[in-house]
């Protein structure tokens, strides 16, 4: 091997700033010595990485491909020093990933009973939607990730954890506008209604078009908001309908004032909460423990609302 592990971090920095300058200040070296390390990494590589331009620097398709593999590298490494630093000062490390409708109301509870049951465990969250987690899963970058299930893919252990059920949420007027009675209330008796939900890409979208016998195309659905705080304003301010998980619904109605639920007819739409590790991985103790505290805290949120 030619080039160093230090040359891969200069180049990934120079890819992230696009500029040298700013690169080599990340990196706490002078810009001649960075340039002269891309240099030689470029020469062990055989071509130039960058496209210089006057005021922006641009990865060539070689850099492109480099950039890649050099991020794989990376990630390795920092994956092992944490590994070492945890092992040699008695503490363990987890890193779990979690997707956006269901971080803000599971965090809080799920981190303070880890730590009420290790206190030197420590939790590194990534916060994403399930096609990110579930790629950082694979490359290993994340030890476990709680997700909307099922996902079909044997790829991965999937452990069920709690039913989070969908509400219907929306202002007092939109909501006394329903010429059904609550108790016989369908998700599909929504096709006539202005139905608003998270811009494509979260499941939660999908999973209510799905309930609502609905798809993209429709006129009535406005998919644009990017978060359930933001889709909660909207709705309660008269804009539309949309479908609340009870595991959000304490929480967003506290925040405003103004939104308004209604519970479906059974047999209700829920979803699947549930905990997800590569089958690779094994059936070890801490993915017990972790699955425990999650579906406890999930269980008692859901609760909650329930009563």
């Amino acid at each position: 091997m030619n080039f160093t592990f230090r040359q891969l971090q200069y180049f990934q920095a120079v890819a992230e700033q696009r500029n040298f300058g700013r690169a080599a200040q990340v990196c706490h070296v002078s810009q001649p010595a960075l340039s002269v390390q891309i240099k030689s990494l470029e020469d062990s590589i055989g071509g130039p990485l960058f496209e210089r331009q006057a005021r922006d620097i641009l990865l060539t398709p070689l850099g492109r491909d480099v950039l890649d593999y050099a991020q794989h590298v990376l990630n390795a490494a920092e994956r092992l020093d944490r590994f070492a630093r945890d092992h040699s000062g008695g503490h363990r490390s987890l890193s779990i990933g979690i997707i956006p409708t269901v971080a803000p109301y599971l965090l809080p509870g799920v981190l303070a009973g880890l730590r009420a049951a290790d206190v030197s465990l420590r939790v590194q969250i990534r916060e994403a939607r399930t096609e990110r987690l579930l790629s950082m899963l694979g490359l290993g970058e994340i030890d476990a990730a709680v997700l909307a299930l099922p996902l079909g893919n044997g790829t991965f252990h999937e452990e069920p954890l709690f039913e989070d059920r969908f509400l219907l949420a929306g202002s007092q007027t939109r909501l006394n506008r329903l010429t059904i009675s609550p108790e016989e209330l369908r998700p599909v008796d929504l096709k006539t209604a202005q139905l608003m939900l998270l811009e494509d890409g979260h499941c939660l979208t999908d999973q209510a078009l799905e309930v609502c016998g609905q798809d993209r195309t429709s006129g009535q659905i406005n998919m644009g908001a990017s978060s359930l705080a933001t889709l909660s304003r909207l709705v309660a301010e008269g804009f539309g309908l949309t479908l609340m998980p009870e595991l959000a619904a304490q929480a967003e109605t506290d925040a405003v004032p103004g939104l308004r639920l209604l519970r479906f007819g059974a047999p209700q739409p829920a979803r699947t909460i549930g905990l997800v590790r590569r089958s690779s991985t094994g059936a070890e103790e801490w993915f017990d423990r972790l699955a425990q505290v999650i579906r406890q805290v999930g269980e008692d949120v859901v609760a909650k609302t329930r009563t």
